[in-house]
């Protein structure tokens, strides 16, 4: 396609986005659950011609020489595919918040005033590698009465077709229009240029990828953008608190992935417990190979743990995103200095605070900007399913509409009704 024909296609899509999603927006829940459990259905049933679909992708990536942690991304292996599946059945028990009131009040006037809560109307979504998204962003659009257009990576082009048209299948079998979801067809850039540019179609553009294509998107976007860029997450591990916890804890929120955006990447340690917590989790760091760039404090402790991995942090290392086993350490004063180091290097996404006083719980709580903020849990929880949310279309973190883990409810809005019988404004 060249760019004339680019700019005409997106146009099309947008259009048919704009006339689906009044349609969808007007859907009763139990045609929306229907389509997911038609969709759910249909997975579970096409197991075998998806994985051909894929195998094509799967050839492409290893011959294009892609590291086998990214070809592992885009398989559609049995196990993935239910999952995709029981994600539907989730959504499709979920209750609907659309057209739910809320806050009711009447005032002195005698008019009755409240807000509902409404489809967003189109969203777009751009999105890299695991092409199981596809699946995620179709059904959270389907339950939450939006359109959206979909624009998957080209490494998973073939899988994103397929189970786009089982997307399609799905609607159509439920009586809505196959429009409310559509995957955009071709490969080239300049369509994700057109989509992010089309404002009179497209209400929101959600971008989940790596730092480059958020970044692009946030530059280049026409259309308000809901994203994050970095995952710079922080657990603080306060004086007093319960060392065995914080150690199971600080263990888990490095340890348990070490590629997720909500994996924590800095370690901060009370001065009054550093001498009897850091030996422990160093030790537990140093068996699962983790590097712990240190400040002065806290690599002089650390130096008598056997086999420890260990660096001097640079002023570099408190702001980033590893997403490999490597962990920043800092002995901080207190619950203030940790709640000062995390708003100033952290990326305001999840942090967390290991500690048995109430007081200094409630001070983090409310004093640490970050989208998801937590006590005596680790940064791991911060993910939609986790929170309840059915799914996530991704996370936020910024301070506008949806924040944190998005799901339903941040694919919607909500707009002021006045109920009255026959008031005057005097």
């Amino acid at each position: 396609m060249n760019a004339l024909h680019i700019a005409e296609y997106t146009q099309t899509l947008g259009l048919q986005a704009k006339m689906a999603s009044g349609l969808m927006a007007q859907a009763p829940a139990a045609i929306k659950n229907k389509a997911l459990l038609a969709l759910a259905r249909l997975l579970r049933e096409s197991v075998l011609p998806l994985q051909a679909d894929n195998a094509r992708d799967l050839e492409r990536a290893r011959a294009a020489g892609l590291a086998e942690p990214m070809v592992d991304r885009l398989k559609l292996s049995p196990k993935v595919l239910e999952t995709c599946a029981q994600g539907c059945e989730q959504l499709a028990a979920m209750p609907d918040i659309i057209g739910e009131v809320l806050g009711m009040k009447q005032q002195p006037s005698g008019i009755r005033v409240g807000q509902m809560r409404v489809p967003i109307g189109v969203f777009g979504m751009i999105y890299e590698s695991r092409p199981n998204v596809t699946i995620e962003a179709a059904s959270l659009s389907i339950k939450s009465g939006n359109a959206c257009i979909l624009r998957g990576g080209s490494e998973a082009i073939d899988s994103n077709k397929a189970l786009a048209r089982l997307v399609q299948q799905a609607l159509a079998e439920a009586g809505l229009p196959q429009d409310a979801v559509q995957l955009v067809q071709t490969t080239d850039r300049e369509a994700v240029g057109q989509l992010i540019a089309m404002p009179q179609y497209v209400d929101v553009v959600i971008p989940r990828g790596g730092k480059g294509l958020i970044e692009r998107i946030s530059r280049e976007a026409k259309v308000p953008v809901i994203k994050h860029l970095d995952g710079n997450c922080h657990t603080y591990v306060d004086d007093p608190c319960d060392l065995d916890m914080a150690v199971k804890v600080a263990d888990n929120a490095k340890t348990q992935k070490y590629s997720p955006c909500n994996a924590s990447e800095g370690l901060l340690v009370a001065r009054g417990v550093a001498a009897d917590f850091l030996p422990r989790i160093g030790a537990v760091y140093a068996a699962k190979g983790v590097e712990m760039r240190c400040d002065a404090e806290a690599l002089a402790i650390l130096r008598a743990v056997p086999g420890a991995h260990l660096a001097e942090a640079t002023e570099a290392d408190w702001g980033e995103e590893y997403l490999a086993p490597i962990i920043s350490v800092k002995v901080v004063a207190g619950v203030h200095e940790a709640i000062a180091h995390i708003n100033r290097y952290g990326s305001h996404h999840t942090d967390a605070i290991l500690t048995r006083d109430h007081l200094h719980a409630q001070r983090f709580l409310r004093d640490v900007d970050s989208a998801s903020v937590m006590v005596n849990a680790s940064t791991r929880f911060a993910d939609g399913f986790e929170y309840g949310l059915g799914a996530e279309i991704g996370i936020s973190t910024d301070k506008f509409h949806a924040r944190g883990p998005v799901g339903i409810e941040g694919l919607t809005s909500l707009k002021w009704i006045v109920l009255g019988e026959g008031e005057v404004r005097h």
